[in-house]
């Protein structure tokens, strides 16, 4: 049993297309040529097939990437970077897979759907930066007691 209605087709950017702007709608996606910009689809799935190249900022429910991206990409269920996918960007989702073999440069953040973003920021795991971060200063931090190690102390 098929559990799409036989008579939807899939919406599709073929390898020969260049999109420059903002691209939304209420369907799934699949691009297989170049966009630059930014994309929403919120309630739907998109696909950066392996010959899509994207420049933009990416907002869907589920984003599956063959070929290459770079922006941010923002999901309300799951980001899965695909064997052939590439992606030079920041990642905001629930749920992310990186295929091995695939290329990632950013940042992930996997708070759940239900806490606010202000809460976000603290719990992102950074891959790879590309600008050094300036030194501030740290604060003293207390060394811990010497602790007893086969009846002798040793500080660490």
């Amino acid at each position: 049993m098929n559990p799409q209605p036989m008579n939807r087709e899939l919406a599709s950017i073929g390898q020969s297309i260049i999109i420059n702007g903002e691209l939304s709608g209420s369907e799934d996606l699949t691009i297989e040529g170049r966009v630059e910009g930014k994309i929403e689809l919120r309630d739907h799935v998109l696909t950066v097939g392996s010959n899509g190249k994207i420049k933009a900022q990416i907002s869907a429910k589920a984003i599956v990437v063959l070929g290459h991206v770079t922006g941010n990409l923002s999901a309300t269920e799951k980001v899965d970077i695909k064997e052939t996918g590439s992606v030079d960007g920041d990642i905001v989702a629930p749920r992310v897979a990186i295929a091995d073999g695939s290329h990632f440069r950013g940042s992930i953040d996997m708070q759940k759907k239900d806490q606010p973003t202000a809460e976000r920021t603290h719990g992102a795991f950074k891959a790879e930066s590309k600008t050094p971060k300036p030194e501030t200063q740290k604060p003293e931090t207390q060394k811990p007691e010497p602790s007893p190690v086969n009846g002798e102390f040793i500080r660490v």
